[in-house]
């Protein structure tokens, strides 16, 4: 039944778009009731077609729309725990923000873009073919853009909307770019189609995929990884990330926890079959991940405004996701449930987080924590709440957070037993970094002697009710939902019957590894399909392989809680008041040129827009501009110029007279006549 009405979970916040955006402004707090509503109604939707097909069923429906495309319903197990996710999160981001943004001039305009923001996203994920996908990823595209420079007339917002629109789009050409690509080498194989099936579709995909050139395939997954590279903020496309905090705290929430963002890791997860097959394709995706979770924690350890350190928390933990995806080269599909369950639980706690945020500043104005500091006292529901959210996204035990990133850590571990280390070294360092950095914002923020006079007040229910609520979630979802999650996310292929043995010998995954000859041959005699579909630990077991979830040494299994607990004490040594054993400034200064290149942000403004942007782009445009007016547009006038002046001459010869005309034509006749009796006599004609 429910099934029937899923197209509603997208039609409901286009029409609050529409509502909002026409009659919001006579309607109480700019008509948020109603994106609210419908979010709701679509969380509902959810849950009623959840308990219609967990756990066997998929939802699929479709429509032709013109040539090989077509318009369609996909609800998997993959694109079902993302439904849920989304609806329940914007859900409570709408609540917060009908408080947030209560006396706003603007209010009805922000309900609008975030309703269709919220629809772009809903709509991406259940999409069923490719390029429907893209549709609506440049639907979230275009709303972020509005929605970060929702306060135009502040030039930093208006700068930071373009600079996040400009720096997707570079990753959305090279994602349109594999999507053409994937389409051509389809065609090219005149694919009979069964009726109902169209190009592009996923299941299409899945089911032929292993046809296409393994070079090609290569090209089309890095295609693809760069849009995701663009739209989940990997390096070097992240640098608009951090910037999108110009926007309202609540867009900042929506942004970083629910949607956007998580699109690109989806993205991934969503082609996992022929990032598979790609040769190195899950190879990139690793290195990419891994680099960004370092290096964005790094700079999350100087950053002072509050959203800011947040935000380079996003960037890190998205390189977790990637990463989590990518080392699925050496444990399979088990890789996709990981991910998955390290972005749902991220978008609790994340959520959470910058809502906690929003409440701290909307009492104290300001996102200096410079100038914060005992907040605690009189915020004490926000300052517990962000307390579970800090202890979630530092991986602390039994939080959220800790299943799922420990997951990640072990099976990059696996990953660096079967092909390479540096992933796995990359990500405990940036889980070291994690900790430190949220809990010397939540010791500079809710502890210690206050560093200036702000409002001594907690903020309204209407915001507090989100926070617990999330609270709740980012504490106990991890530890209650687990292995269910990882159970019901790795059966997500199987119900397109996808050969990942004949994908794992294209992509090369059967060849690789650092086992042994005798290791190699009883992967051989074992068969790829142990590689690739048996989950984690499965590509590396036996002798010489990995040694798998239960045989994992006891110091990997212990170091994801060293490393939390440790980050966190060390963090306490420098920044709560209670245990401070440091002052920061006798380890850095303001001269300490690492502190210096952290807070500059590793001068990514100045090389990229000071050099890359004004200095090479803009050259390169005047040298082409030049080119183009001296050369092209200057031989074309000279031409034209020319013939103008040849045209002169020649219509001099049209002197209108009649008899001038007769004369030529008997001339021409005569001189003809000569001609001909001259070829015949020499035996020409």
């Amino acid at each position: 039944m429910y099934a029937d009405y899923a197209y509603l979970i997208v039609a409901l916040p286009v029409l609050a778009f529409l509502l909002c955006l026409f009659v919001g402004w006579h309607l109480p707090r700019g008509g948020g009731f109603l994106t609210v509503l419908a979010t709701f109604a679509g969380l509902i939707l959810s849950l009623g077609i959840f308990s219609e097909i967990y756990p066997n069923e998929i939802i699929h429906q479709s429509m032709p729309w013109f040539a090989n495309f077509n318009v369609g319903i996909l609800i998997d197990p993959l694109a079902l725990v993302m439904l849920l996710m989304v609806t329940f999160v914007v859900t409570l981001i709408h609540t917060y923000a009908n408080g947030y943004m209560n006396g706003d001039p603007g209010a009805a305009r922000y309900f609008a873009e975030a309703a269709l923001f919220t629809a772009s996203m809903l709509g991406l994920i259940y999409a069923d073919n490719l390029l429907q996908l893209f549709i609506f990823w440049e639907l979230v595209g275009l709303c972020s853009y509005l929605l970060i420079g929702f306060w135009y007339r502040k030039p930093s917002a208006a700068a930071a909307a373009k600079k996040a629109f400009l720096t997707t789009r570079v990753g959305d050409v090279l994602f349109l770019a594999g999507i053409i690509l994937l389409y051509n080498n389809l065609a090219s194989l005149n694919l009979t189609l069964a009726p109902g099936e169209y190009l592009l579709q996923f299941p299409v995909i899945y089911a032929h995929v292993a046809q296409i050139p393994a070079d090609q395939l290569t090209l089309i997954a890095l295609g693809l990884l760069g849009g995701a590279v663009g739209k989940s903020g990997q390096f070097p496309l992240h640098v608009w990330l951090p910037d999108a905090m110009e926007g309202p705290t609540t867009v900042s929430a929506m942004i970083h926890a629910a949607t956007m963002v998580t699109a690109g890791v989806y993205l991934v997860a969503r082609m996992f079959p022929l990032f598979y097959a790609a040769p190195y394709g899950l190879t990139a995706v690793a290195a990419v991940g891994a680099f960004t979770a370092l290096f964005a924690a790094t700079m999350g350890l100087t950053a002072f405004d509050i959203k800011r350190v947040l935000a380079f928390s996003t960037v890190s933990q998205l390189g977790f996701m990637m990463a989590g995806l990518g080392v699925g080269a050496a444990v399979g599909t088990f890789a996709v449930g990981v991910s998955i369950f390290h972005l749902i639980g991220h978008s609790f706690f994340k959520a959470l987080l910058f809502l906690g945020a929003g409440s701290v500043i909307h009492a104290v104005n300001t996102n200096d924590m410079r100038e914060m500091g005992g907040v605690g006292k009189y915020m004490k529901w926000t300052m517990y709440t962000m307390l579970i959210g800090s202890l979630s996204l530092a991986g602390f035990p039994l939080f959220t957070g800790f299943f799922s990133k420990d997951e990640i850590i072990v099976i990059a571990y696996e990953y660096g037993v079967m092909i390479n280390f540096l992933p796995y070294i990359m990500l405990v360092l940036a889980a070291v970094l994690t900790a430190i950095y949220t809990f010397r914002m939540w010791f500079s923020v809710f502890t210690g002697k206050e560093r200036s006079d702000y409002g001594k007040h907690e903020s309204p229910m209407i915001m507090i009710g989100p926070l617990v609520i999330l609270a709740v979630f980012a504490f106990g979802f991890g530890f209650a939902a687990q292995e269910d999650f990882y159970s019901y996310l790795d059966s997500n292929f199987e119900h397109y019957d996808v050969d990942f043995a004949q994908l794992g010998i294209i992509g090369g995954h059967v060849l690789e590894g650092h086992a042994a000859p005798e290791g190699a041959a009883l992967e051989e005699e074992q068969g790829a399909p142990e590689v690739a579909e048996s989950g984690h630990g499965a590509a590396g077991e036996g002798e010489e392989g990995g040694e798998g979830e239960a045989g994992e040494p006891w110091y990997i299994q212990i170091l994801p809680i060293i490393v939390a607990i440790g980050g966190i004490l060390l963090a306490g040594l420098f920044y709560f008041d209670k245990i401070k054993k440091f002052d920061p400034s006798q380890v850095t200064g303001d001269k300490d040129p690492i502190r210096k290149l952290l807070l500059k942000g590793y001068y990514q403004h100045e090389i990229l827009t000071g050099w890359f942007a004004e200095t090479v782009v803009y050259g390169t445009a005047l040298i082409c501009n030049m080119i183009d007016i001296k050369l092209v547009d200057g031989w074309l006038n000279w031409l034209s110029a020319w013939v103008l002046g040849f045209a002169q001459h020649i219509r001099k010869v049209q002197t209108g007279v009649v008899q001038n005309y007769v004369t030529a034509l008997v001339l021409g006749v005569v001189v003809l006549v000569v001609v001909i009796t001259l070829a015949m006599e020499v035996g020409l004609v």
